[in-house]
C-alpha cells in the first residue's frame, strides 16, 4: 500500500493495541517527511510514544526499506467522539463553488457536471493513481492552478480514517498545466506532508470523496500544494498543506547509489 495510509494504519494499530488504554483512536494531525525515494516492497515501522497525554498523545513513526530510513513522521492522536469544546460556524465554503454533483449519476458517469478520467497523465510514474477513479469538471477547472475531483476506489472498496493521508496526495499534478511541451516528464517527490483531520469517518467508511487543490507558486524546482477533502455532505474532512520538488523524471527511475541515496 502507499506509505502515507501504511504508516496511519501502523498508528492505528498502535493505538488499538500497545496504548489502547490512551482510547485515542482517532489521528487528527501528522506530519511526515520524506527523507528519500520509497519503493515497493517490505517495509520495517518503528513506533516510539513522545508524548501520552489525557486529551492528545503523540507518537513518532519511521520506516526503513533495505536498511534505509525513508520517512519519519509525528502523529498526534484523539479520542473525536468524545471532544468537547467551543465549536462556531465559520461560514466556510469553497470558493470558486465546486459545481454540484449527483453521486448516484456519478457511478453511472452521467453526471451532467462530472467526467470519469479512465487514464491520468504520466501514470507509470504515479503508480498509486490505478488504485482510484478520478471524476473531473466537464467544463474544465477553475483555473490552470486549481483542481476540483470526485474520487473513489477503483476496486469499489470505501476510504477509511486510514486512507485520508492517501486521498490527501491523489490529484492531478498542477505542474503540468504551465509546463510547455519542450519540458518533462517531471517526478514531483514531496519533501513534507502536513494534515489536519477535520472529523472522522464512519467505521464503515464512505465511497466518495471530493477534493480541491490548490497550487500558489512554483521557483526553482520547489512548490506548494494546499488540499481540501470533503464528504458527500460538503463537509470539510481534512486539510493538507505539502511542500515538493519538480525534478526530471529520470530521478524517479534511476538505480539507487549503493551509497544512500535521497531525494
Amino acid at each position: 500500500m502507499p506509505p502515507l495510509f501504511s504508516v496511519l494504519e501502523v498508528v492505528k494499530t498502535h493505538f488499538n493495541t500497545s496504548l489502547a488504554k490512551q482510547d485515542q483512536p482517532h489521528t487528527i494531525a501528522l506530519h511526515v517527511e520524506f527523507l528519500r525515494r520509497t519503493q515497493a516492497g517490505p517495509a520495517t515501522f518503528r513506533v516510539d510514544n513522545v508524548k501520552l497525554g489525557r486529551q492528545t498523545s503523540i507518537v513518532h513513526v519511521s520506516m526503513e526499506q533495505d536498511g534505509r530510513k525513508e520517512i519519519i513522521a509525528y502523529a498526534t492522536n484523539s479520542n473525536m467522539e468524545a471532544e468537547t469544546g467551543f465549536t462556531f460556524d465559520t461560514q466556510y465554503k469553497p470558493l470558486p463553488p465546486i459545481p454540484s454533483v449527483d453521486l448516484a449519476k456519478l457511478e453511472r458517469n452521467e453526471d451532467p457536471a462530472w467526467v470519469w478520467s479512465a487514464k491520468m497523465p504520466f501514470a507509470k510514474f504515479r503508480k498509486a493513481t490505478a488504485k482510484v477513479k478520478f471524476h473531473f469538471p466537464r467544463s474544465g477547472q477553475a483555473a490552470p492552478s486549481t483542481a476540483d475531483e470526485w474520487i473513489c476506489f477503483s476496486d469499489g472498496s470505501n476510504f477509511t480514517n486510514s486512507s485520508i493521508g492517501f486521498v490527501s496526495d491523489m490529484f492531478p499534478q498542477l505542474v503540468e498545466n504551465f509546463r510547455g511541451e519542450q519540458h518533462g516528464p517531471f517526478w514531483y517527490p514531496t519533501l513534507l506532508l502536513n494534515l489536519d483531520v477535520k472529523k472522522a469517518l464512519p467505521p464503515q467508511g464512505v465511497k466518495w470523496l471530493q477534493i480541491r487543490v490548490e497550487i500558489k507558486k512554483v521557483q526553482n524546482g520547489r512548490l506548494d500544494l494546499e488540499v481540501w477533502v470533503h464528504d458527500a455532505k460538503g463537509d470539510l474532512v481534512a486539510l493538507s498543506h505539502h511542500v515538493g520538488f519538480v525534478m526530471d523524471a529520470s530521478r524517479n527511475t534511476a538505480a539507487r547509489r549503493k551509497t544512500d541515496a535521497k531525494i
